[in-house]
């Protein structure tokens, strides 16, 4: 009885944060849909999609639907690592060294086109999303959940910017894609434009306790196996019977299996339920592998997507 009202309770504030949102945000639900999902596992996202569609206004949006402390860092080529994580400054009038902290101490940090940093600052981030930790000269200094980084990516420039390491991409649980809204939703866009800004509807309490909730989201045997089969597939396609085996480089590791274990309960989570099914997976699965698998120079040559191998590896596993 204590799980069923807790449940409702759960399912309740998402569904509140989920309107919230889109009284701002028009369209874009698996943009949404993954901010929350990235909140309730704990992971971190990357959001790839031309200029103008509303990236960094769906961020902001929920952060104040939550009330969660918000920081934006807008990466350039002349960043450096101590303007993230923060750096030891010399005060003249206590005759003592001091700690300035950085953006990254914050509930939510979005990271602005953070391809166009240089690796150093991208580097900076590594210990910050894995260990929820910051060093600064001698001391160490943990950071307060929930922390989530959201990443942007513009894909249509490529001057001045530098890809991120696939050590760097694999601490994202989730890589999306945005794409243009459609005709009906861009009519709607325009005339919301002096919409009221948005009301925070829950609370980081809310966010922990939903954070707690995902383990008691059932997952069967076969699903998990499921999970497991679809990875092991991308390291050794040939063995499954993959389409498109020939454009892979390399696969995906396991780190990829507990994102999609942990994401595809957050969405079922989500949908108003208790449970997994197949189709949730399926859902999570591509964003989950998207930056994870790398293929060949046979598949730039051939024009193969990761997302058409992707699609071609699900198609090779049985549905349990």
């Amino acid at each position: 009885m204590y799980y069923k009202i807790k449940k409702e309770v759960n399912m309740q504030v998402l569904q509140n944060i989920k309107q919230e949102i889109s009284k701002v945000i028009i369209g874009h639900e698996h943009l949404i849909d993954s901010m929350l999902i990235s909140l309730i596992t704990g992971g971190h996202l990357l959001v790839e999609g031309v200029p103008g569609i509303a990236k960094t206004k769906s961020v902001l949006t929920l952060a104040k639907t939550i009330g969660l402390d918000f920081k934006r860092v807008q990466f350039t080529p002349d960043l450096l690592p101590s303007d993230i994580t923060g750096i030891e400054i010399y005060n003249p009038k206590t005759n003592e060294f001091e700690i300035k902290k950085g953006p990254v101490f914050t509930n939510l940090l979005l990271a602005d086109e953070i391809n166009r940093a240089p690796a150093k600052v991208q580097s900076a981030l590594l210990e910050v999303m894995q260990e929820m930790q910051v060093t600064i000269a001698n001391e160490t200094f943990k950071l307060t959940p929930p922390f989530l980084v959201i990443a942007t990516q513009n894909p249509i420039e490529q001057e001045g910017t530098y890809p991120l390491p696939e050590a760097q991409l694999d601490r994202f649980i989730m890589k999306i894609n945005v794409t243009y809204n459609t005709l009906e939703e861009e009519i709607l866009i325009v005339k919301a434009q002096n919409s009221q800004e948005p009301e925070q509807v829950a609370t980081i309490e809310d966010i922990l306790n939903l954070q707690k909730q995902l383990n008691n989201i059932h997952m069967d045997e076969e699903l998990l196996k499921y999970i497991a089969k679809i990875t092991h597939a991308t390291r050794e396609p040939q063995k499954y019977g993959v389409e498109t085996a020939e454009y892979i480089e390399y696969g995906a590791s396991p780190r990829a299996t507990i994102a999609m274990y942990n994401c595809s309960k957050a969405y079922a989570m989500i949908q108003n339920k208790d449970y997994v099914t197949p189709l949730d997976i399926i859902k999570v699965a591509k964003d989950v592998l998207r930056h994870r698998i790398i293929l060949n120079y046979k598949a730039e040559i051939d024009e193969v997507t990761v997302d058409k191998v992707i699609n071609d590896v699900i198609k090779a596993i049985d549905i349990p």
